[in-house]
Order: structure tokens, then sequence, then C-alpha cells
């Protein structure tokens, strides 16, 4: 994956994208075990929480620009293309030059090269789009690899000292922190369904089959874990 990630950083007409979802943080007055300038008052037990917020990061690592989005849904499959589709339509100008994404991915449950749902969406955008997209998976704890999985930590500490109990202050907070000198561009997204008028069912599992007829060819669950996800749909390993 070094090799993948220096030959995309390399090339002009490449972008390289780290994207991880980070873990569901509830809304409320609840301790995170902080430390803050100013007197706290959180409760001493998880109660119910008023909602939950599982922020979406897409790090450009070349440019050290970061993307965050605020996702108050479950974040699925569709959810992960959906924010790539949205990040892609804000920058799409700035990149003109740009013909091949490079995705720098885990094996999340939702983003795996398995699933089949994960895989078609990404088919889907690359033809809307026109452009190549390449999936580089890393291997488990090897966040040197997958870059924006270090801005977790940078995010976690700056918020760990204060109440997380609504949606604007967790946009807030996410907003004011730094990563490489930058403050990120951050999105409150309140639903996933259709947000972007791509198809969406909940709970869609394609079968390996009706995989094949999306990607135009073999079905995307190879040995090779990274694959190819070209501007005409075909997908490649």
């Amino acid at each position: 994956m070094s090799a993948v990630n220096r030959a995309a950083d390399a090339a002009p007409e490449v972008l390289r994208v780290s994207m991880a979802a980070q873990a569901t943080v509830k809304l409320g007055p609840f301790s995170r075990r902080g430390k803050s300038r100013v007197a706290v008052v959180a409760a001493d037990h998880d109660f119910q929480p008023t909602g939950t917020v599982t922020p979406v990061g897409l790090l450009l690592p070349a440019l050290d620009e970061l993307f965050l989005y605020a996702v108050t849904s479950r974040v699925t499959s569709d959810c992960l293309v959906d924010r790539l589709a949205q990040w892609w339509a804000a920058v799409r100008e700035r990149f003109a030059h740009v013909t091949t994404l490079v995705l720098n991915l885990d094996n999340g449950p939702e983003n795996h090269r398995h699933r089949t749902q994960f895989v078609a969406r990404l088919v889907q955008f690359a033809t809307d789009t026109g452009l190549t997209v390449r999936l580089a998976y890393s291997p488990p704890y090897h966040s040197k690899d997958h870059p924006v999985e270090r801005c977790w930590g940078i995010l976690e500490q700056h918020w760990n000292g204060a109440l997380l109990d609504a949606l604007d202050t967790v946009q807030r907070y996410a907003a004011t922190m730094t990563w490489k000198g930058q403050h990120p561009v951050v999105a409150v997204v309140t639903t996933c369904v259709g947000r972007l008028g791509y198809p969406f069912v909940p709970s869609t599992a394609l079968t390996r089959r009706a995989a094949a007829v999306h990607s135009g060819s073999a079905p995307p669950a190879c040995a090779d874990p990274q694959c190819h996800l070209h501007s005409r749909g075909a997908s490649q390993c």
C-alpha cells in the first residue's frame, strides 16, 4: 500500500483520499474523562443520550486538507459513498485535472472489498463522475498507511474535556480543531437517504451475481486487496 500511495502522490492526475468513520459519539451531559480550563459538571452515569453523531472524515494527505461530516444517522455503505460524492461535488472544480481517485480505506464492515453494496455504489459514482477509482486497503493497525485515522486522536484530544450535549457543540468543536495547522471543513448530515439523488434501499445487500451485473465483470470479492473501478463502470482486479 505504501508503494501505491507514493505513486498516487507523485502523479498530477491522481488524487489520494483517506476516508474512514470514527466511533459514534453520544450526545448528552456525559463525562469524557478529559480536562477543561473551566469548571464542567457532567453526569456520573451514561443515561439515555439525546442523539448520536458519527464523524466521517476525508483527508487529502498531499494537501493536509481535512473534511469532516457529522452524521446523525447510521453510517452504511450508501452513506459513505454519499459523503464521497458530496465532497467531490464541492471540490471538483478545483481538481478538474484529476482523472483518478485513490481511496485509502480500512477493512471496516461497511467499506471492505467484499461488501457488494459498497462496490456497486462506487461503480455508480465512477460512472457518474467519469473518474477512475482505485481502492487501496490498509492492513489492520497500520494507521501510517491510512492517515485519516491519525486525525481522530487530534479530534478526541480537542473535545474530550467538553460536554458534547448538542449537535451544534459537536460541529463547533470539530470546526476548531487543527490538522497540520489547518481547520477542517465541517458539515452536518442529518440523513443519508437519497441526499444526492442516488437510489437507496435500507439494509440493501446485493448478491455476487447482482454485483457482477453492476460492475460489468467479475464479482468484486477477489483475492487482490486493490481494485480499479473505472469510469465506464467495470470493476477490474
